[in-house]
């Protein structure tokens, strides 16, 4: 891994979509973790602490937004580039994730060149806002 490889957490139920996302993140030249609950998502980004976590909503028992919200609350290091992933592209599910602390709001299927942007934005050392964007 060179200097700018960056650690991206994917979280998602669907095992397709995190092995897919995290071989797509390694073959761009970044370290890739994969979890498949909200509970491992929080042990991951604690212990591993990557710069960016790509997030599903739909997560079973504790969902995306409850994720990024305890994300937020944590004292312990900093905070990742929180990524939401989702079928739900509504103003108002926008607005949600905006409110939880994601800092953009992808619609699955992701656009990979979108995703790849946001990567180099974070490997450039670009502090994100928490405003959310398409």
């Amino acid at each position: 891994m060179d200097s700018s490889a960056l650690r991206i957490a994917v979280v998602d139920d669907n095992a397709d979509i995190r092995e897919t996302l995290s071989m797509v993140i390694q073959l761009l030249g970044h370290e890739s973790a994969v979890c498949s609950t909200g509970e491992l998502a929080l042990e991951c980004i604690a212990r591993w602490q990557p710069h960016v976590a790509l997030i599903d909503i739909s997560l079973p028992g504790m969902s995306g937004f409850d994720v990024a919200r305890r994300v937020c609350a944590s004292t312990v290091g900093s905070s990742p580039m929180l990524i939401a992933m989702t079928g739900w592209g509504r103003d108002e599910d926008r607005a949600r994730s905006r409110e939880a602390g994601f800092h953009k709001h992808l619609l699955k299927p992701v656009d990979l060149p979108q995703l790849r942007a946001l990567f180099d934005e974070v490997a450039r050392g670009a502090s994100p806002e928490r405003v959310v964007s398409a």
